[in-house]
This record gives C-alpha cells, sequence and structure tokens, in this order.
C-alpha cells in the first residue's frame, strides 16, 4: 500500500527541492551586482570570484530546478542541489561562528545588517531539511510526471 504513494511522494520532493532553487535562482538573476554583493558578504573568496559566483549561482540554481521540476535526470540534479544546500550550510554556519552580520542573500539581497536581525538558525535549519529532500531524490529519483524513464 505505502509503495503507491511513494511516486507521489517523489513527485513533491522535486518541486519543494526545485521550487526553492528556482525562486532562490530567479529573485538573484535579477540583479547579479547584488548577487556578487552577497557572496563578497561571506568574506570566503576573494572579490572577483566571489562577483563570478555570485553572477553564475542564479542561473546553476535554475537550471538544476528545471531539471527536478520536469523530471529529467533527477538523480544527478538531486546530488548536485544537496550539495549546493550543504555549501550554502557551510558559509551561514562560518558567517555565524566568525560573528558577521550578514543576510544569507539566498533569495535576492544580501550583504550586511544590523546585529541581531541575522536568521542563521532558520536558514541552517531549512537547508538541513533541503538536503535530506535531495537525498531522498537521489535514492528515489522516479516517480509521477516525470519526464525520464519511468514514472512508477
Amino acid at each position: 500500500m505505502k509503495e503507491k504513494y511513494l511516486p507521489w511522494l517523489t513527485l513533491l520532493a522535486r518541486l519543494i527541492l526545485g521550487g526553492v532553487l528556482f525562486v532562490a535562482g530567479l529573485l538573484k538573476a535579477k540583479n547579479t551586482t547584488e548577487a556578487g554583493m552577497a557572496v563578497r558578504a561571506y568574506r570566503l573568496l576573494p572579490p572577483g570570484l566571489a562577483n563570478t559566483f555570485g553572477y553564475v549561482l542564479p542561473w546553476l540554481e535554475m537550471g538544476i530546478a528545471l531539471l527536478l521540476i520536469l523530471g529529467v535526470a533527477v538523480r544527478i540534479s538531486a546530488y548536485i542541489g544537496g550539495v549546493l544546500m550543504l555549501l550554502f550550510i557551510f558559509a551561514v554556519s562560518q558567517a555565524w561562528a566568525r560573528g558577521l552580520s550578514i543576510d544569507c542573500g539566498c533569495f535576492g539581497g544580501g550583504g550586511s545588517v544590523a546585529p541581531g536581525h541575522t536568521k542563521y538558525l532558520q536558514e541552517i535549519l531549512r537547508d538541513i531539511g533541503l538536503v535530506i529532500v535531495a537525498f531522498y531524490l537521489t535514492k528515489r529519483p522516479h516517480g509521477r510526471l516525470s519526464l525520464d524513464k519511468s514514472d512508477s
């Protein structure tokens, strides 16, 4: 009986991870200069590399999102999406540990914020949830309404 619902759970997981990645990418793609500023705020990369990453990241997120939503190359797309979430967890965690007061820039914006206005814990918990969704999709990539092989 439970096997009957797993393809629908896979669809839901694809839509959640793909939807979050698409919205995040779209909001950042509207202003790639601001996206570069958000990446620079983490102080992890040299400015030139941070700007490049800020420009490329939105398009990568939207590309992965579209593959997930359409159900194409789900396993590898989920893997890449999960790795991105782990990188985001690392970046936010190190900013928190170093006492930086920044907005994550996850959905556009980013940069410095007033001390006490950070949302590091919520951002990390959200991304942990998305890592779990991505892991599920790497183990069970075929579901309903997928353009890939099986619509089981």
